[in-house]
């Protein structure tokens, strides 16, 4: 049984924004010049700076991708939110 005209639109459009949501939100598209403002604002609410940064930065070059948001959405960054302390905590802020 051939797709129908609507299930083909439907797939196109999920696929065009699956693709432009990664664009939005940077995911793993960051050039590491882009570390440091978006790592500023992630540990802007922050009352530990020093440690956020650290992290932040390290986490953003090796991902080159930072959350949106001073806290959370981690699953927008699948690199960013998988990766783990020997202890088995996050990482990254």
């Amino acid at each position: 049984m051939a797709p129908s005209r609507t299930s083909l639109f439907l797939l196109v459009s999920l696929l065009l924004l699956s693709t432009f949501s990664d664009v939005a939100y940077g995911r793993g598209k960051l050039r590491p010049s882009d570390c440091s403002p978006k790592c500023t604002y992630r540990c802007s609410a922050t009352s530990h700076k020093k440690p956020c940064m650290f992290f932040c930065l390290k986490c953003c070059s090796k991902c080159l991708c930072v959350p949106p948001g001073t806290y959370g959405n981690k699953q927008v960054c699948p690199c960013y939110n998988t990766w783990k302390t020997k202890e088995g905590g996050p990482k990254c802020p």
